[in-house]
């Protein structure tokens, strides 16, 4: 969240504005402002739009720290076999060569991870040992809201679980390249580098 804060204070000075002039044009009291901008509170949807409205800026742009914002994407996966991984991790650098890609095997080193980095496509497999991805994913939209999460599974019974937390996209094993292209290609946040 202080990202996020720092991302709108960013733009508001590029803009010229003050809070209390931010305010007045999001209907919203300065103290709200500010909140945001020191982390304290974030704004629900309907708020994130229209602040990335009067600010110029699409709304997943203030989500992306400054120095990021130059960087190649960054896709992390995770998947407990190990064997998995590695060719996952092989066809992921096939399709999309242009990113930064990490593979993890449990949901505490993605979370470590990704509490330092910013991660904008997660392909989680949704049954890793002694953990669930769904629980996993929520822990990653709460670090970055604007996360872009794939899910990768063998079961279909997890869709609805899936669908509740508004994912990018859900893979039915194995993964093959058209698959990712086809997910990447309607991602619910658009990430730069990747259109």
């Amino acid at each position: 969240m202080d990202s996020f804060g720092q991302r709108i204070r960013e733009q508001r000075a590029k803009k010229g504005l003050t809070q209390n002039e931010l305010a007045d044009l999001m209907f919203v009291s300065r103290k709200t402002i500010s909140n945001w901008e020191v982390g304290l509170r974030m704004p629900d949807i309907t708020m994130l739009i229209r602040l990335a409205k009067c600010l110029d800026v699409e709304t997943y742009e203030l989500f992306v720290p400054s120095s990021q914002e130059n960087s190649p994407p960054t896709v992390i996966i995770v998947e407990d076999e190990p064997v998995l991984l590695s060719g996952f991790m092989h066809i992921i650098n096939e399709v999309l060569p242009e990113v930064q890609s990490f593979g993890f095997i449990s949901g505490e080193e993605t979370l470590r991870f990704a509490g330092t980095t910013q991660v904008d496509v997660a392909f989680l497999d949704i049954e890793l040992f002694g953990e669930s991805g769904i629980d996993l994913a929520r822990k990653l939209m709460a670090l970055n809201p604007s996360v872009n999460i794939i899910f990768l599974t063998g079961h279909s019974e997890y869709t609805a679980s899936a669908l509740e937390l508004h994912c990018s996209g859900y893979i039915m094993k194995p993964l093959t390249p058209e698959k990712i292209k086809t997910e990447i290609a309607h991602l619910r946040f658009p990430v730069k580098g990747l259109e």
